[in-house]
């Protein structure tokens, strides 16, 4: 009985963990899918925080904040975009170097603009997006299971939470029925096909680029304006590695994608849980296994559960038209 108490809670938890997991993979789901392959999701993301969190703690604003972040996103994707498709440059190295970047560059401006250690002001009031009600959800609160499910699981999110479920199906269909999708899986298979065919293989690598831009940019948002009320140094805390991780999961489809990043968030919050508590034959369990839980599961279920992943043919490879 104490289990299916806190099942609601801790479901209600998984979305929203999940929430910058999701935005983060179908980042990279449309990078990699051009053939970019971006370790940088995680540095982007960290960028994006930083400005929504310094944005919305100056003007007040939360949606100041968003544009604020997916800017700064897209400045990142962009240094990305012209090393690897202008220059050629080797993917890897460069989103490393991305990571890096804002890890350290966010730090730095943190402590000098407000001398807390790199953390932004508290935010308060419309600086933050605030928790959704959906319709009836106190009404049905009292129905047993249902009512709980529907009023503590699917209710109660801000709106970021939502956008990022909503962009799943989104980019199912655009990936699988549009014309920017078709040749955006054709770039990152054949790119040599492709620029037979007509289409710029660079043009369309630098449009997947400022989607993954955006993508990590509403990532970075959730986590300072939307989960937390601030931004906080190194708050990415390794998520867009999860959500990398995530993606080669679900291998590089949209729909697995949400349940590989509603796995991850589920582990993620049954860690948060177990924090504290002891287990049968075993007693109080160390606070740092229990926070490391997350990420041993997720490197036991890519080692031992993935199968065969292969990327797109031409993911990480520089292409060069031929003259």
């Amino acid at each position: 009985m104490e289990f299916l108490d806190q099942l609601p809670v801790i479901l209600a938890s998984t979305v929203r963990l999940s929430a910058p997991l999701i935005f983060c993979c179908l980042a990279g789901l449309y990078s990699e899918r051009s053939g970019v392959v971006d370790i940088g999701l995680e540095g982007k993301m960290l960028a994006a925080a930083f400005a929504a969190g310094v944005v919305a703690a100056t003007w007040g604003s939360a949606w100041l904040g968003l544009a604020a972040a997916i800017v700064a996103a897209i400045v990142f994707s962009l240094i990305h975009g012209v090393s690897a498709i202008s220059y050629r440059g080797n993917q890897i190295v460069s989103g490393v170097a991305i990571n890096m970047l804002a890890l350290g560059l966010t730090a730095l401006l943190g402590n000098v603009w407000y001398g807390q250690g790199g953390r932004t002001p508290t935010l308060s009031g419309a600086a933050r997006f605030e928790p959704i009600t959906l319709p009836f959800a106190e009404a049905l609160r009292p129905v047993p299971l249902v009512g709980r499910l529907y009023a503590e699981v699917l209710s109660g999110h801000n709106i970021l939470v939502y956008v990022a479920v909503a962009c799943v199906p989104l980019t199912a269909w655009v990936v699988y029925r549009t014309r920017f999708g078709l040749r955006l899986r054709a770039v990152g298979e054949n790119p040599a096909a492709a620029d037979t065919a007509g289409i710029s293989v660079a043009w369309l690598r630098y449009r997947a680029v400022l989607i993954c831009g955006v993508l990590t940019g509403l990532a970075g948002a959730y986590l300072s304006i939307a989960q937390s009320a601030a931004f906080v140094p190194n708050m990415t805390a390794g998520k867009g590695f999860m959500a990398l991780a995530a993606l080669i999961f679900a291998k590089w489809r949209p729909w697995p994608s949400l349940g590989a990043c509603l796995l991850f968030g589920f582990l993620d919050a049954f860690a948060i849980q177990m924090q504290g508590k002891s287990l049968p034959l075993i007693g109080a369990v160390p606070v740092q296994l229990i926070l490391a839980l997350p990420y041993i599961l997720t490197v036991v279920l890519l080692a031992g559960f993935i199968g065969s992943a292969t990327p797109p043919r031409a993911s990480g490879t520089p292409y060069v038209k031929e003259r």
